[in-house]
């Protein structure tokens, strides 16, 4: 039997409370099992670099969240536990098993509080990339960025400053789309903005393996800020990525990929081939 070539789509899932989500699925559905991909704040298009380059070893869905991307937000979904809700509930559309969920940023809250909510063990494991979301114990927390310049965030966000935006050459519509992914980011995240000051002391309570990878020189969410993350999950590793500020993912995306293959290999399928 030949192997099904891998595929990158687009599609609408209705759930049963009747919203939609818009998702993009790369790969096959072969086993059941899958990577649900959570972008943080500056969209979806953060994710599809690494959905893609695994593509060809595991079934991924990377959902834009509502509001996002010129999406529709239904009257009432606006916080981060909606969004854990509605992306269970995507699971349960779509019969998947023992997922991985990896959140970046704003995605890495959300991946956690599905983990505290998933009443039928759709989740295997978890994959947070410079995740907010805590208030930490120490004295490094998330930088509060709604009163930096854009190009300071971009400073702030990449180590290499080839991957920072240059917002100066974007279009109309460009700038449109950012405005209200900002403003949507902003909805979800709250009057706290970066984090739930009681989500740390329920992470206790996440009984699946997390692993937390951390861009070194990130200048929004420190890397004490990420050891705390760790320190914080019961099965929680922490890995620093040299090189990489907010998104290691993709500044860093081969040494990404290295640390959570081994994360698989060493706790979430030991001794499996």
């Amino acid at each position: 039997m030949s192997t099904p070539k891998p595929t990158n789509t687009s599609r609408l899932i209705t759930l049963p409370t009747g919203m939609s989500i818009a998702i993009q699925e790369f790969g096959v559905n072969a086993d059941g099992s899958a990577v649900l991909y959570l972008h943080g704040g500056a969209g979806p298009r953060t994710m599809a670099g690494i959905a893609t380059a695994l593509s060809g070893h595991v079934y991924g869905i990377a959902p834009t969240h509502p509001g996002f991307d010129g999406t529709p937000r239904p009257d009432g979904f606006d916080t981060v536990a909606d969004l854990a809700e509605a992306y269970l509930d995507l699971l349960d559309e779509l019969d998947l098993t023992g997922v991985m969920v990896m959140g970046s940023s704003l995605g890495g809250w959300i991946a956690a509080e599905m983990a505290l909510r998933d009443t039928r063990g759709r989740i295997g494991c978890l994959v947070l990339l410079n995740a907010v979301g805590i208030r930490a114990k120490g004295e490094e927390q998330v930088l509060d960025v709604r009163t930096v310049a854009p190009g300071e965030i971009g400073k702030l966000s990449f180590a290499n400053e080839a991957f920072r935006p240059d917002f100066a050459s974007f279009t109309e519509d460009q700038r449109a789309v950012m405005a209200g992914n900002q403003q949507a980011l902003a909805t979800y995240a709250g009057h706290a903005f970066t984090h739930d000051p009681k989500l740390r002391r329920r992470l206790h309570r996440v009984t699946v393996p997390a692993l937390v990878v951390w861009g070194e020189q990130d200048g929004i969410a420190p890397a004490g800020y990420g050891r705390d993350w760790a320190d914080a999950l019961p099965g929680g590793h922490f890995v620093p990525v040299a090189g990489a500020g907010h998104f290691p993912h993709i500044e860093q995306l081969e040494a990404t990929l290295g640390a959570v293959g081994e994360f698989v290999d060493a706790v979430v399928k030991p001794g499996q081939a």
